[in-house]
């Protein structure tokens, strides 16, 4: 196992910058979750790491080795693809082994390390049959076993479930999950479903344009967002963003002021997210229901302030609401996040 060091990591197409500096040292076995947008830079900079793309400028580290110039076979890693890349023609068994007859290993080695990958995933029944003969998840083993033989030092997985149902994409989560837990191997993962990286990561690295918006755990980027860009992009549903003035530790919305703000002076903009608001009579925020969507667990509710700024609300258990219904709502107020109204950077 090693450490992965990204030291003020650039990439450019021609004249175009698209990866703008991102430095961070992913530690001996932690599990990092690229997250962000289509577009954003995440799987370029992943392909990085990987060797399939150049490094225009800065670093790329592998157990403390400068890797810009190593050939991919050569930096000791395992990437698991999106479409799974199996070779159709071969046999479970020839997939999983096949990069190690093509490095020379000998077949009671290759058989051994196979047979060993496949108790670990469950695929032993599997290991005679071809691709087409597996389900989405059963090919994604796969390739995750084909990774596994390799005893490489990193794993890189460029959104490996995409492709399933979402009830296949929370099993195989908890499942890949759980396997980086019991190998240790330290593991960089690539999603734009921000529940996969809530739910997977160690660590996450927010990406945004290229750049990296936040780097924190889960919950640090969740409760203390440093960008309205993270503030929004992590949650759901997504924080609600307001309008709003500061002056003197009160925030006016419109004709509504409530406690807040504290270090924050005139125009900023408010997050409150969906969760951190009560059904209140007393309540400051005075909401009009146009959907709702009741949920089970929880019920959201779409609709727009006394302000005119659209609203969403995320109430624990059933509230059977009808459209039009006007509702008043208290928010929580340790829980309200305040940013700049230009740079959107965090103010307090």
């Amino acid at each position: 196992m090693a450490n992965v060091e990204l030291i003020d990591v650039k990439k450019r197409f021609g004249k175009t910058e698209v990866i703008h500096g991102v430095t961070t040292t992913i530690e001996d076995g932690e599990f990092i979750v690229i997250v962000g947008p289509s577009g954003c830079g995440k799987s370029t900079l992943l392909r990085m790491v990987a060797g399939l793309e150049s490094v225009s400028a800065g670093e790329v580290r592998i157990g403390g080795r400068r890797v810009n110039e190593v050939e991919p076979m050569d930096r000791d890693i395992a990437m698991v693809f999106q479409n799974y890349a199996l070779y159709p023609h071969m046999s479970v068994r020839q997939n999983m082994g096949y990069g190690l007859k093509i490095a020379g290993d000998s077949k009671p080695e290759i058989d051994r390390k196979v047979g060993e990958a496949a108790k670990l995933l469950q695929l032993d029944p599997y290991l005679d049959r071809r691709p087409r003969d597996l389900s989405g998840g059963q090919r994604q083993r796969v390739a995750m076993g084909r990774a596994i033989v390799r005893e490489p030092e990193v794993f890189l997985f460029d959104e490996p479930l995409s492709n399933l149902d979402a009830k296949l994409r929370v099993q195989m989560r908890l499942e890949i999950r759980d396997l980086q837990d019991r190998l240790g191997i330290t593991s960089l993962y690539v999603t734009h479903d921000q529940v996969e990286a809530m739910t997977m990561a160690d660590r996450m690295i927010v990406m945004n344009a290229g750049r990296a918006e936040q780097i924190g755990t889960p919950l640090d980027v969740y409760e203390t967002p440093q960008t309205l860009f993270a503030a929004q992009f992590i949650g759901s549903p997504s924080m609600n963003v307001l309008d709003a003035h500061a002056e003197g530790g009160v925030l006016h919305i419109g004709e509504t002021s409530i406690p807040g703000g504290q270090g924050a002076d005139g125009a900023v903009s408010l997050g409150i997210r969906p969760e951190h608001v009560d059904v209140d009579p007393d309540g400051p925020l005075t909401l009009t229901v146009r959907m709702a969507e009741p949920l089970g667990a929880n019920t959201l509710l779409h609709g727009r302030l006394a302000c005119g700024q659209a609203f969403t609300a995320s109430l624990a258990g059933v509230h059977r609401v009808t459209t039009n219904e006007v509702l008043r709502l208290s928010v929580q107020l340790g829980s309200l996040h305040i940013f700049d109204a230009v740079d959107g950077h965090r103010l307090t």
